[in-house]
């Protein structure tokens, strides 16, 4: 983040229409304001490194303008027809006698700024403080692989997953996205949030815990500007569209998972009670529930969103696990959990030793039933207990 002074220079190109407003019906005025576009396409440049990008290059669209305020998203468009996606943020700006302050998703200012903005809503702020760079930009937060997010389509549903995991842009890393296609083709909320237009085809939603997810190549998509949505929330349905750069060989959502403002891998985090594994090269690998593996191509049922005390049994072959009175293999055998059923877990042990799909450990997991069963036989996405101690 930085100030720029109020100086006359060329304005950068202004997006057509504009966004809807949270809670306006209007469609607001393009952003005129030359000071401003240029004071944001300044940040772009310094948060890209791309000291040449031109003015004319970018989009930008002060969606809420309030006198000395201005919130909005900054866009850099790409050539259709190529594996090269646009990189898009939402920035918030105050203007003193000094110019104007600017800051972008991932800018620790953002969240001050956000904070502090008439413009935002009371339903924006805890969202959008949770983008402000308190992890360095595009990390893991500790390794916490649970995003409490179903698939971008309704739940209890099965589309296909034409693409495995890959990059934003296809074969960059990280890989962040997948392709899915099928049943009503209508794209949905992978989780609450608010819900952000980048431009025509391309939503962004702002979830908590850092996490965002965007949607690509939609059709017929809601035009939004900080609207509250919830899991299941329709956004637009499967397209081809690359208004603003990319390609799209059949319909499809190119849905991508951000985390603290910006791409991160998709694999090993549980979307819709499935666990995307990567392949040899983009677009290719796998997912898994439980033991259950789905192929490029394959069918993806929707189980919904995993619950932060939940996990999903993985036998790592298939079959059964048993259930243990205590946590080890000292205790005697009260029953069996099958390969793929979801479990909620009271509290966790330390008991015997088992391997599993991830490795060695000792931890156990008592289930609400009173029953304990291995870590090792459980995706949790944590390498440790999910609901503390016993």
């Amino acid at each position: 983040m930085k100030r720029i002074s109020l100086v006359g220079v060329a304005a950068i190109a202004v997006l057509a229409g504009g966004l809807t407003a949270a809670n306006a019906a209007a469609e607001p005025a393009p952003t005129r304001d030359r000071d401003l576009t240029v004071s944001v396409l300044d940040e772009v440049r310094e948060r890209t490194g791309s000291a040449g990008l031109a003015e004319t290059s970018a989009v930008v669209n002060a969606s809420r303008q309030n006198g000395n305020w201005a919130f909005g998203t900054a866009v850099v468009p790409t050539r259709s027809g190529v594996d090269e996606y646009p990189q898009g943020w939402l920035f918030a700006a105050k203007r003193d006698r000094a110019g104007w302050t600017v800051a972008l998703e991932g800018d620790r200012a953002f969240a001050e700024l956000t904070a502090a903005s008439p413009l935002t809503t009371d339903a924006e702020r805890p969202l959008l403080a949770a983008q402000d760079g308190a992890q360095d930009v595009g990390t893991l937060a500790g390794s916490d692989f649970r995003t409490g997010m179903a698939l971008p389509y309704s739940v209890g549903t099965t589309w296909s997953m034409w693409g495995g995991p890959h990059g934003w842009s296809g074969t960059p890393t990280p890989w962040s996205s997948l392709d899915l296609s099928g049943g009503d083709q209508r794209v949905r909320a992978a989780r609450a949030g608010t819900a952000y237009t980048m431009c025509t085809g391309w939503l962004r939603v702002i979830h908590d815990r850092g996490y965002s997810t965007d949607y690509y190549h939609l059709w017929n998509n809601i035009n939004v500007n900080g609207a509250a949505v919830s899991q299941g929330t329709y956004l637009g349905d499967t397209g081809t569209d690359v208004t603003c750069g990319g390609s799209a060989s059949g319909r499809h959502v190119h849905f991508a998972l951000r985390q603290n403002s910006a791409y991160v891998g998709v694999a090993g985090h549980n979307i819709g009670g499935w666990v995307p594994v990567n392949g040899g090269s983009a677009y290719g690998g796998y997912a898994l529930h439980g033991s259950t593996v789905a192929n490029v191509g394959g069918g993806l049922y929707n189980y919904g969103a995993l619950g932060f005390n939940q996990g999903i049994i993985d036998t790592n072959g298939g079959g059964a696990v048993n259930k243990r009175s205590g946590p080890g293999t000292g205790y005697g055998i009260v029953g069996s959990v099958a390969d793929g059923t979801t479990v909620t877990v009271s509290c966790s042990a330390n008991g015997t030793t088992h391997t599993g799909r991830y490795g060695a450990t000792s931890l156990w997991n008592r289930l609400t039933d009173g029953t304990w069963v291995t870590d090792a036989y459980m995706w949790t996405g944590v390498n440790g207990p999910i609901n503390g101690y016993c």
